[in-house]
């Protein structure tokens, strides 16, 4: 059974020479490529269901990325370039609640020696780490894990 023929997608020079480019660049993140072929192979009149079998991936993906290369069409490249509307949108979430400068006072806290803040240790411990942050005021609430997870890290994944 047949359904309906996915909308067309038609090129300007710049965009295919682009598209090309990003294609032959060794650096190029292959999630990157591989939208790249799904426009390319839909530009040469593809439907959904050839590009998947060509490429082995969801029929979802191509509607996706069809889909999406064609609500950013209207769009200049100079604006947003093809590597750009290739990327992933910014995914939703809370937002971070400790500052940039709250884990750089972390950060210098599990530098410090523990007897310095008075600690009977010799090594700090996450949970002896999260207690000392909130002693001292730097943030209202901390979990161990999360104190270690910065530590770790030693940058907020968002701020």
């Amino acid at each position: 059974m047949r359904g309906p023929k996915p909308p067309s997608i038609e090129l300007t020079s710049d965009q295919r020479t682009e598209l090309n480019s990003l294609l032959r660049r060794h650096s190029t993140p292959q999630q990157l490529a591989l939208r790249a072929r799904i426009v390319l192979l839909a530009t040469d009149g593809l439907n959904n269901g050839q590009i998947v079998r060509q490429l082995g991936v969801s029929r979802d993906m191509v509607r996706l990325w069809r889909q999406r290369w064609l609500g950013l069409a209207p769009v200049p490249l100079e604006e947003l370039s093809v590597q750009e509307r290739l990327t992933d949108v910014p995914r939703t979430g809370r937002r971070a609640t400790i500052s940039a400068e709250a884990v750089c006072q972390i950060v210098a806290l599990a530098c410090e020696a523990p007897s310095e803040s008075g600690r009977p240790i010799s090594q700090w411990s996450s949970r002896e780490i999260a207690d000392e942050v909130l002693r001292r005021g730097i943030v209202e609430s901390i979990s161990p894990r999360h104190a270690a997870r910065l530590l770790k890290r030693g940058t907020s994944s968002r701020t």
